[in-house]
């Protein structure tokens, strides 16, 4: 495998330099030091992505500049991610419209037809994760390996639906009052 100039760019670049990329992560990471050997693949996989590796000057320095930008996007991924929300409490909410009204029960079906509408066109895979948790039982890592993306990403996917679900409950309940 190494008989690939590129291949053999990065088997150099990781037995030069490899320990100290994962200190460097890892002094950076403290609260998130299981994340690390993700963030080295990622590192390692936009090294491989460069056209013309032979034309870097000073691989070591590439490489610091390279897991700096890939530092910044995970912690800038971290402060986006949405805030875990009780699946029991949204759904218990969702589910206190009684039955017996037509004229409500028929209220309640628009309107969570108008969020997943919502939720569907803002994010698919959380719309794609909500229903294969909720109407047909699927477990996050079943759900991961249907939708090709990790547990940690559909966990992701299921807690910004369910955030997404309640602010319009609550937006709803705002309006009414």
């Amino acid at each position: 495998m190494t008989s690939d100039p590129k291949y053999a760019f990065l088997a150099a670049i990781e037995k030069n330099h490899g320990r100290q990329l994962r200190r460097f992560l890892s002094v950076r990471m403290r609260n998130a030091a299981a994340d690390v050997p993700d963030l080295v693949q990622e590192i390692f996989l936009r090294l491989l992505r460069v056209k013309n590796q032979e034309t870097i000057r000073n691989p070591r320095a590439y490489l610091f500049t390279v897991a700096s930008h890939v530092l910044h996007q995970y912690a800038l991924r971290r402060t986006v991610t949405p805030e875990c929300v009780e699946i029991a409490d949204v759904v218990s909410e969702l589910q206190s419209v009684p039955d017996t009204d037509p004229l409500l029960q028929a209220e309640f079906d628009q309107a969570f037809e108008r969020i997943g509408h919502s939720l569907r066109a803002l994010s698919p895979g959380a719309y794609a994760t909500l229903m294969l948790h909720r109407c047909y039982g699927l477990s996050l890592k079943e759900i991961s390996r249907r939708l090709n993306v990790s547990e940690v990403t559909a966990k992701r996917y299921l807690a910004r639906a369910l955030e997404f679900i309640d602010r319009q409950v609550t937006q709803g309940r705002e309006e009414e009052t």
